[in-house]
């Protein structure tokens, strides 16, 4: 889901779910829940698990114990972000209010793996809206100790020439991997001065302490900016401190860039920042190393669906005439 960033070579462990772009691994035989707890008839088709009823998901229920899977929120590393981030939102931004999350993807559970590796993967999805910013989203990935991610990204509004703010946190059995900028629209010396200048003392600071991650993508480095931290911390313990500090620096910071951002008139201008906000989001549609993994979860429809109708929406939007940049 880091997709915020296109990384396209994360690090794999045993037994870790593959978030490389392009191993679309299809869904697993059959991600049993029972039938009262999936809300469905004993003939109607589970969508998304790879079984066509419920009959065949029966049929290895034995193989698959919901009853002793083990617990999605166990290893919870970034609940604690999120909770600062919707607090420091509610408390700054007056004009916050629910954005729509479509039917089907506020919560979405299920169970991968086989007996003793039978594990609860569950994934909450989260999104508000302001006069300046079209979508602020979070989507939290919580699959005990083989799996933790939380995906933090705020879209302005078209009439904003701010940059995105992006969070990708994740963990895996091998460690941890750590992406959080503001993601520039134009790279102008111009643009680079009004929007990272701000940010660039926090990000001298924290690059002491946190170890570059390594490289990434040439074909992404145009939506990095020069604040681009980028780390593999190997302790749980640098991120419940160094990464949660600096994760709150950089909202804080972004924050106070959004309430001091003017709104664009000019109409070229305004043409260039259309233009760059739907080249970003193809890109990370289509790039999403997160589609694997929830191809895998949840089946291949509900994560186009997920990716293209909430994670990334505009463009879809666009398309329907569902969004009119605010007056």
């Amino acid at each position: 889901m880091y997709s915020a960033f296109g990384f396209s070579a994360l690090p794999t462990a045993p037994k870790a779910p593959c978030f490389l772009p392009g191993r679309n691994a299809p869904a697993p035989v059959c991600s049993v829940r029972s039938r009262s707890q999936l809300g469905l008839r004993s003939s109607q088709p589970v969508r998304g698990s790879g079984c066509k009823r419920m009959e065949l998901c029966a049929s290895v229920a034995g193989e698959t114990d919901v009853d002793s899977a083990a617990s999605a929120t166990e290893n919870d590393i970034y609940s604690k972000f999120w909770a600062h981030a919707d607090s420091v939102m509610k408390s700054r931004l007056p004009d916050l209010s629910a954005y729509p999350i479509p039917d089907g993807f506020k919560t979405k559970e299920e169970v991968t793996g086989k007996g003793k590796r039978a594990q609860w993967v569950k994934t909450t999805s989260y999104a508000y809206q302001t006069q300046k910013l079209r979508q602020v989203r979070a989507a939290h990935v919580q699959g005990g100790r083989a799996l933790q991610v939380l995906n933090y990204v705020i879209f302005p509004h078209m009439n904003y020439d701010v940059p995105f703010f992006g969070a990708d946190l994740v963990t895996l059995p091998g460690g941890h991997l750590i992406a959080l900028d503001m993601q520039p629209l134009l790279h102008t010396e111009e643009y680079k001065e009004k929007y990272s200048g701000p940010l660039m003392e926090t990000f001298e600071k924290y690059k002491e302490k946190l170890e570059w991650g390594g490289d990434f993508p040439e074909e992404a480095a145009q939506y990095f900016s020069p604040c681009f931290l980028w780390t593999r911390p190997s302790e749980t313990e640098t991120v419940d401190t160094v990464v949660f500090d600096a994760f709150k620096d950089y909202l804080n910071i972004y924050l106070d860039i959004i309430e001091d951002a003017p709104k664009i008139t000019d109409e070229e201008y305004l043409s260039t920042i259309r233009e760059r906000q739907i080249s970003y989001l193809k890109y990370r549609a289509e790039k999403d190393p997160a589609r694997g993994m929830f191809q895998r979860f949840y089946g291949p429809d509900w994560t186009e669906e997920y990716i293209h109708g909430f994670l990334f929406d505009l463009e879809e939007k666009l398309e329907k005439g569902e969004y009119k940049i605010p007056v």
